[in-house]
């Protein structure tokens, strides 16, 4: 029997039927380094390039049954986690996470659509600060999740080193807070650690707008990790794919540009 050395990624991630975000994007982009996705479904939505018009949770108890059944059969080296949708699954995840305690946890916090659309409240938010960041080794805000996290917290500041500081000191190892949501020029991304200095990525900003850009990143930096990159290493190189796909990204519907996370297979010429 041969033996594998493709490493397995646990997703926990909507269903978008645009095939732009969710679990497509997290698929697609773990397969681009070198992981196998096992994917868990934790909703299904009703959203196009536009935005999100409704989303219909997944039973707790099926997805929570699919995951510990293929954590049971498989080494799995990463867990993403996306969308969830309820604050039920919150609860379980963490005691599955307890139980799993040394797998690497990439936390993408979708508070919001793309499109602005609101996807949690407040009381989703404050269970997911208080039971998830505490097990999450690299946290995936954009500026306006680590300010609402960070809200939900106590902290009201819209600096987002002081952000960082409030999202960190629940002992989420890493923060990497991305600037693309922000009106300029250059993109700044920083990732954030208690014990290091801060590091900052710039990024010459693309035309448009993009649907799956943060799915993207954070499945990029759970497959990197999974293939034994240090935390540094993956967030940098995940940045560099997404850039790529956003770079060759294509427009299919009325709305946002979707990622071509598959540009590298294919001829430059």
């Amino acid at each position: 029997m041969p033996t594998t050395t493709i490493p397995a990624v646990l997703v926990f991630s909507g269903l978008d039927p645009s095939g732009g975000a969710g679990i497509q994007a997290d698929i697609e982009a773990l397969s681009s380094h070198g992981c196998h996705a096992c994917p868990v479904i934790t909703a299904l939505t009703e959203q196009d390039t536009v935005d999100i018009k409704s989303i219909y949770p997944v039973s707790i108890d099926k997805i929570m049954a699919q995951a510990r059944t293929v954590l049971d059969d498989i080494p799995i080296a990463a867990i993403k986690i996306g969308l969830l949708g309820n604050v039920g699954l919150i609860y379980e995840l963490r005691k599955l996470i307890d139980d799993y305690a040394d797998i690497p946890i990439i936390l993408d916090p979708i508070l919001a659509t793309g499109a602005g659309t609101r996807l949690a409240d407040t009381r989703f938010i404050s269970v997911l600060a208080q039971e998830l960041l505490p097990a999450t080794n690299i946290l995936t805000p954009n500026h306006l999740e680590a300010q609402t996290l960070s809200a939900v917290l106590g902290n009201n500041s819209k600096d987002l080193h002081a952000c960082a500081e409030t999202l960190l000191a629940l002992e989420c190892e890493y923060v990497l807070i991305t600037g693309g949501h922000l009106d300029s020029n250059e993109i700044v991304n920083t990732l954030y650690h208690l014990q290091q200095e801060k590091e900052e990525f710039h990024w010459k900003r693309l035309p448009g707008r993009f649907h799956g850009s943060g799915c993207t990143l954070a499945a990029s930096i759970a497959g990197l990790i999974a293939q034994n990159h240090s935390p540094l290493s993956a967030v940098l190189q995940a940045q560099e794919y997404t850039w790529g796909s956003l770079k060759q990204a294509y427009q299919l519907g009325k709305g946002q540009l979707i990622p071509n996370r598959l540009y590298w297979t294919q001829d430059p010429c």
